[in-house]
Formats: structure tokens, C-alpha cells, sequence
């Protein structure tokens, strides 16, 4: 009886490793995905035609507001490259910063923007917020910055 629970237990933990170094193999992302950037059809850019984002102006200072006041900032850009740029995802640092980003494709030589809300409701002080797009440019990802001093109005 001793020997068929040892050779069980040996079997459930060969399995159980086995089924771990699979599920790794499983999550890694290739370096096709990582290392050549993508046209928004999905194949490899050829050298030269990735999309490429430029922006007029990444970090946005909205100065002095008051509490409770919501501000908005358009950031341009510009797709410069040889291929389509899309935009798979724009993130604020926080519920208060909420940015809008077109859908669909930007072709090469058009302009589009990133449009951000700033909600100042219980700021106060210096603040930086920022923006995280995911595209296909390499490097994937954009970080937009925007800041503020927030004034809190004196109660009566």
C-alpha cells in the first residue's frame, strides 16, 4: 500500500509540473509580436513602413483650476509612417482622467487626436496624470502627461 501511494504521489507531481512548464510555454508572447512592429492588417511592417506617432505636444499644463472643475485637452498627432496606426487602447493613471482616441485606422500623413477630461472634483494641490496608449508603432506604447495646481475655494 506504501509503495502505490508513493508512486501516486511521484505521478500527481510529475503531472502538476509538467502542466505548469506547458502553461508558461503557453503565456509567452513570441518576439515576432514584440520586436516588428505591425500594419494595422495585421502582418509585418515592412523596414521603413511601420506607423509611426508624433505628437505636437505630449505633456499638457492646465495651470491654475479650481477644485471641482473639469478641463479637456486635445493632444494631436501625426501618423508619420509608411502604414496604418491603430490604436488599441488609451488608459488614464486614474477614474479622473478620461481620454477619448479614434477607432479606427490613422493612414500615413493624417493627423487625428487624443482627446482627455480632466475631472479636478477632491484634488487639490500639484497633479500630474497621465495617459497610456497601446498601438501598433514600436515602441507600443505612448505615455501623455498632463498637470494642474488645483485651488481649493474657501468655504463660507
Amino acid at each position: 500500500m506504501r509503495k502505490f501511494i508513493f508512486v501516486a504521489s511521484m505521478f500527481t507531481i510529475l503531472v502538476a509540473c509538467t502542466n505548469d512548464a506547458k502553461k508558461e510555454e503557453q503565456e509567452k508572447i513570441s518576439t515576432d509580436v514584440i520586436n516588428v512592429p505591425s500594419t494595422a492588417l495585421g502582418t509585418a511592417a515592412q523596414p521603413g513602413s511601420a506607423p509611426a506617432m508624433v505628437f505636437i505636444e505630449e505633456n499638457h499644463d492646465f495651470g491654475r483650476i479650481t477644485q471641482g472643475e473639469k478641463v479637456s485637452y486635445s493632444f494631436v498627432f501625426k501618423n508619420t509612417g509608411g502604414s496604418e496606426l491603430v490604436i488599441s487602447n488609451a488608459q488614464g493613471s486614474c477614474g479622473c482622467t478620461v481620454p477619448t482616441y479614434p477607432k479606427g485606422a490613422v493612414k500615413p500623413g493624417e493627423e487625428s487626436k487624443i482627446d482627455v477630461v480632466f475631472d479636478s472634483e477632491g484634488k487639490s494641490g500639484v497633479v500630474q496624470k497621465t495617459v497610456t496608449l497601446t498601438t501598433n508603432c514600436n515602441p507600443s506604447t505612448k505615455i501623455l502627461t498632463i498637470n494642474a495646481t488645483i485651488d481649493v475655494p474657501e468655504k463660507d
